[in-house]
């Protein structure tokens, strides 16, 4: 396909799918792309993974190892890897976390928080989603402002892509309940405090009524790594 035609798939996809359950979503990605749809996850849990492992199971699952993952955050991808029908990818930025301390000074996600990010998870998922056409993301419109407007499918026109977020319309308490029913792994860190699981140096718990995303970032203005700005 053209860009211009996945550009017009996506939009009317968008209108067409709005109202669908998650997994016709899925099943309407797995038939429409095959081999070049992937889903891309933080490992904070395994939802969309699982859900797209029924519509096409061995789908790729790729996962950014940025090198400032929390251990918890690896061993869930390895977990995942482990027991379920996908396929993990993980990609790793062009410089190790010493070899960009040595670029640019130690802590740059205190000092530059964006160029941190565009270097440890832009510039890799760049990289990673060239072999594809689509991608799904675990994103909702409940975690924040900023994703209030997210589409079921949508043009991700930086990449050129399909952008699939099979769950933007679930609350916290379907997943919640999806995990439950189907026993999906879930990261540990959601036990500890922690609504959003991120980079450890730029994460924290977040507090009886704050958003999710809060404890992203805290105490900046920044509020998403810009893999979806």
């Amino acid at each position: 396909m053209t860009t211009t035609d996945l550009r017009e798939l996506a939009e009317r996809a968008g209108r067409e799918l709005e109202d669908a359950p998650a997994p016709d979503i899925l099943r309407w990605a797995a038939e429409t792309f095959g081999k070049r749809f992937c889903v891309t996850s933080s490992m904070e849990d395994a939802v969309v993974a699982h859900l797209a492992s029924r519509a096409l199971p061995g789908v790729d699952v790729v996962f950014l190892d940025t090198g400032y993952h929390f251990p918890e955050t690896i061993g869930t991808r390895d977990a995942v890897a482990a027991v379920m029908d996908v396929n993990v990818i993980t990609l790793t930025p062009r410089t190790t976390v010493a070899e960009q301390d040595a670029a640019h000074g130690p802590r740059l996600h205190d000092r530059d928080p964006d160029l941190c990010c565009a270097l440890r998870k832009v510039e890799p998922l760049e990289r990673g989603l060239a072999a594809y056409d689509a991608w799904a993301t675990g994103l909702r419109r409940d975690e924040s402002p900023t994703r209030a407007g997210t589409p079921v499918v949508g043009w991700d026109a930086r990449r050129r892509k399909v952008k699939v977020s099979p769950i933007a319309r679930w609350t916290q308490q379907d997943v919640e309940a999806y995990v439950a029913e189907h026993g999906v792994l879930t990261n540990p860190l959601l036990m500890d405090g922690y609504a959003s699981v991120g980079c450890a140096p730029c994460t924290r718990r977040v507090a009886a009524g704050e958003d999710a995303r809060a404890g992203r970032w805290a105490g900046l203005a920044k509020t998403e790594c810009g893999l979806h700005g």
